[in-house]
């Protein structure tokens, strides 16, 4: 375990309320059978233009912005369909953390699970730290995790963390990683469980056998072979 994971770095503001995962991945990037490729796609059509050129309005596409590993973005941040693709692309992109006065809720839930940090802060303050981050000398952000504090030239905010995304991020896990934490405690709650009711045990597996037991016996007894 870590006690000082800090996420440092530039910021780029997107003011935009209600950015639904639609928009931050768009389904021609979901064809793949793997999370490969999810960079290009990310926040696409705010990226490119029709024939697929490069904005120069757009933040993410200046030069001043390249490595950037937080976005502030509006409330409600995340809305819309419940693809996990969002947050693997914003990853892939290089974004470590995002700020933002709300988040939709599936969002955050398969944001904190990949340990994509959201931190949700007043709308002031957010207000600040996107006048910060459009600002090239003041454009820095240092995050503590352990301490849920964030720092910006403008802006000095503590944020709230469930005590189990916490604990994820400071030991680099992820939703599986953390349960297989609890692997010793559920197999000794399994082995109890089954010694005070042992008829509970693999009962779909003894109903299988049983079933397959009277299908081969009743095809024996009709000359037919069993399917």
């Amino acid at each position: 375990m870590t006690d000082d994971l800090r996420i440092q770095g530039r910021a780029a503001a997107l003011r935009l309320e209600n950015l639904d995962t639609d928009q931050i991945m768009p389904k021609q990037f979901l064809r793949g059978i793997d999370k490969s490729g999810l960079r290009d796609g990310l926040l696409y059509d705010l990226r490119f233009d029709a024939q697929g050129r490069p904005r120069p309005d757009c933040v993410l596409n200046r030069a001043d912005y390249a490595g950037v590993s937080v976005l502030v973005g509006g409330s409600n941040f995340g809305c819309g369909s419940s693809r996990e693709h969002a947050v693997w692309g914003l990853q892939q992109f290089g974004i470590q953390a995002i700020v933002a006065p709300s988040f939709a809720e599936i969002f955050h839930a398969n944001a904190m699970n990949n340990r994509l940090l959201l931190v949700a802060l007043p709308q002031a303050q957010v207000a600040q730290l996107m006048d910060d981050a459009d600002d090239p000398a003041a454009n820095a952000v240092d995050i503590d995790v352990a301490a849920q504090t964030l720092a910006s030239r403008r802006v000095q905010a503590r944020f709230a963390l469930l005590p189990r995304h916490r604990r994820m991020f400071l030991q680099g896990l992820d939703s599986i990683g953390l349960s297989l934490t609890y692997r010793a405690q559920t197999e000794a709650f399994a082995q109890r469980h089954w010694a005070a009711q042992p008829w509970l045990r693999d009962v779909a597996a003894r109903t299988r056998r049983r079933l397959d037991g009277a299908v081969a016996t009743m095809a024996d007894s009709q000359g037919t072979t069993a399917p």
